[in-house]
């Protein structure tokens, strides 16, 4: 009778696989809470301890490390020699595997772990037996994740029995699902270090040396940058991007640039909030009181500009902001959620990409979204993710930001202030943006300098005929010359952010009080190349 060892933490799907297996005529051997899963689905299991001969000891760190279990496993089935060892030591041959391993990734989330759990967490015998059956996958059949339950069945309903190709599919999972948890292992240690004879989490996890990390591909896209250009979406499979794909035609590479660029926006605010985004500057952005109000406020910021936009809401999108964003031109929306009218009313547009993901701010703390990678010279750049966290709470906060000149900014213009700042972030540099306190009024984005940003932006509102008089400015860097505040006090502001730490910051500081602008100074930049 074929055998199957099954060993899993991630019970998903597990009294199915079960079911099928035994149907096709395997002995189930399984161990403590798997075999206890499998027992209440009432099925057959005949107990690892049953096999070996041994208990499981030590509170479970020791049951499959066994001759009976490893050598049934790597016994190769066209060696005679092999198959005459385990038949002179009562070795019974195993031929599926079926393991995940310990929950060390969620024991390292919660914040109470101790470092004692921790290391309780550390599965020793489930990466020993994936690796001895992937090791042995021309005769073993090695599965690491549910997901594969189902063609694993099929496979062994084929006539000529599972293909090579699956099995070495299988196997090559299953050395990166082992790889990828030690490595996780590694790195969640290496955030301890000895303190008075006892192992604490430092607060900073300690410069790494080297990183691995897997990416499978989600699918391939229109093009890259430019049609003649291939492009593809990649994602962690242990922390998947989570976008569904509600509607629209394919998706490209600038798309989803774009779609990123005006999420990262919305997800700055806890208001309802709306961008539309070119080339992944934005064109305007707006908090309102729906998620229909903050989009039409959006989209009239520079609704030249917006026409062929991408769309991001940091609500879901119902029928009142469907209707809003059909009434033009728009390539791509981005949003939490679609309810089912606003589906049918977007489906009028039909050629209209339509995406979701989870709300922003939610699963902030997965790794993959705490960092950028960038490629240069075919190497790779690294960087923590950029947040404006000094500006989550209103402002001021305490002595923050700080005002430098003799007037203090007014409850309108601390309003407009932090608006400003939040969004400047989120803008190509050099950058100059006016704003009020809930929309941008004008952007001058990704400029050689800033005066050139200041006439960029000025043009803008000329163009739309918006008066910037009374305007909040926010600028991404300091201003290295007074006459970029010049600028920005004849366009009509009236309040100004920006970081300080010039040379010339008396002078600037100057320049503002001669104009009887209220300035304050963050000490943070915030560059977007």
């Amino acid at each position: 009778m074929p055998r199957a060892l099954l060993s899993v933490s991630d019970k998903s799907g597990l009294a199915d696989l079960g079911r099928a297996l035994a149907a096709r005529g395997f002995e189930l051997v399984s161990t403590g809470g798997t075999a206890r899963a499998l027992g209440e689905a009432g099925l057959a299991v005949t107990s690892v301890s049953a096999v070996t001969g041994f208990p499981e000891m030590m509170d479970g760190r020791v049951k499959t490390l066994h001759p009976k279990v490893h050598g049934g496993i790597l016994a190769r089935r066209d060696r005679p020699d092999d198959l005459a060892s385990a038949a002179a030591h009562g070795i019974g041959l195993i031929d599926i595997v079926v393991v995940n391993l310990y929950p060390f990734a969620e024991a390292a989330a919660r914040s109470g772990t101790t470092f004692a759990q921790l290391v309780e967490e550390i599965d020793i015998g489930g990466p020993s037996l994936v690796r001895a059956a992937a090791k042995n996958f021309t005769d073993v059949l090695i599965v690491v994740e549910p997901s594969d339950y189902a063609e694993l069945v099929r496979e062994l309903d084929r006539k000529q029995g599972p293909s090579p190709a699956f099995r070495f599919r299988l196997a090559v999972k299953a050395f990166t699902h082992t790889a990828l948890y030690d490595t996780m292992i590694a790195d969640t240690l290496s955030e301890f270090s000895w303190d008075r004879g006892r192992l604490v989490r430092v607060p900073e996890r300690p410069a790494r040396a080297s990183y691995t990390f897997e990416v499978e591909k989600v699918r391939d896209l229109r093009y890259g940058e430019n049609p003649h250009q291939r492009g593809s979406l990649w994602e962690p499979p242990d922390a998947p991007i989570g976008l569904t794909f509600i509607q629209g035609k394919e998706l490209s590479y600038t798309n989803l640039l774009d779609l990123d660029a005006v999420w990262r926006i919305v997800a700055e605010f806890d208001e309802p909030a709306a961008a539309v985004v070119k080339h992944t500057n934005p064109c305007g952005a707006a908090t309102g009181s729906s998620a229909a109000d903050a989009y039409v406020r959006a989209r009239d910021a520079d609704a030249l500009s917006a026409f062929g936009g991408i769309v991001g809401l940091n609500r879901p999108l119902d029928a009142d902001t469907a209707r809003a964003i059909t009434s033009t031109f728009v390539e791509a929306v981005i949003a939490p959620e679609v309810a089912d009218e606003a589906r049918t009313i977007l489906a009028a547009k039909g050629k209209m990409r339509v995406v979701t993901l989870p709300a922003p701010g939610e699963g902030d703390d997965n790794p993959w979204l705490a960092m950028e990678l960038r490629s240069v010279f075919g190497g790779l750049l690294m960087q923590e993710r950029d947040r404006v966290v000094e500006a989550r709470a209103a402002w001021p906060t305490g002595d923050f930001p700080k005002v430098v000149t003799r007037r203090q900014p007014t409850a309108e213009e601390w309003r407009a202030l932090r608006f400003a700042w939040r969004l400047c972030a989120h803008v190509k540099s050099n950058t100059v943006i006016f704003t009020d306190a809930r929309k941008t009024l004008a952007i001058g984005a990704g400029q050689m300098s800033r005066v050139d940003a200041v006439n960029v932006a000025v043009m803008k509102a000329r163009a739309a005929k918006r008066s910037l008089q009374g305007s909040a400015v926010a600028s991404d860097a300091f201003f290295p010359f007074r006459d970029g505040l010049d600028a920005v006090a004849k366009a009509g502001a009236t309040a100004i952010a920006q970081p300080g730490g010039s040379v010339r910051d008396a002078e600037v500081i100057a320049a503002a009080d001669e104009h009887d602008c209220a300035m304050v100074f963050t000490g943070k930049r915030h560059f977007r190349h």
